[in-house]
């Protein structure tokens, strides 16, 4: 049985690679750093409670919290756990099918998310729109439908309208 050569990279696609890998690096270190400063909360934790602010009625299966989030069930009931700690959220049984649970965003967590959302706004706009023209942006945006399409062909991350 034969292998296929190896395609190597060139030397544009290996520079372009290794800054993707930089960025995937640098970046989320620098979102829980001021995420944990300012509001503190990890990047996941707010993650969590932007995305039931964003769902109907801000409530969301489990399952479906865990699938949008990209995180195992254990992780994310154990991030619900301390968010429930804090008030935040607040695990309630699913009135259409009794063996699931969901979670629901309080009002005190809705009022975390309103807080909180400038300064990730800010640090998102510092890091990497600002460093951007707009045509950049539109650029990167073409770029990561273009992964996200290979690495989430189900879209369950529910990054598209």
């Amino acid at each position: 049985m034969e292998s296929e050569p190896v395609r190597w990279l060139t030397p544009e696609q290996l520079r372009a690679w290794i800054r993707l890998e930089a960025v995937a690096e640098l970046l989320p270190p620098v979102l829980d750093s001021q995420l944990q400063r300012d509001a503190q909360l990890t990047h996941f934790e707010y993650l969590v409670l932007a995305k039931l602010s964003e769902a109907p009625d801000r409530v969301l299966r489990m399952t479906a919290l865990a699938a949008t989030t990209n995180a195992t069930l254990p992780r994310l009931s154990h991030v619900v756990s301390r968010l429930e700690a804090r008030d935040f959220v607040e695990r309630v049984p699913c009135p259409s099918d009794r063996r699931a649970t969901n979670a629901h965003l309080t009002e005190a967590g809705w009022q975390k998310v309103v807080d909180t959302a400038p300064g990730h706004v800010a640090t998102v706009r510092d890091h990497v729109i600002d460093a951007l023209t707009d045509d950049q942006v539109r650029q990167l945006d073409d770029i990561m439908a273009a992964l996200l399409t290979r690495l989430d062909p189900d879209n369950t991350l529910r990054y598209l309208p």
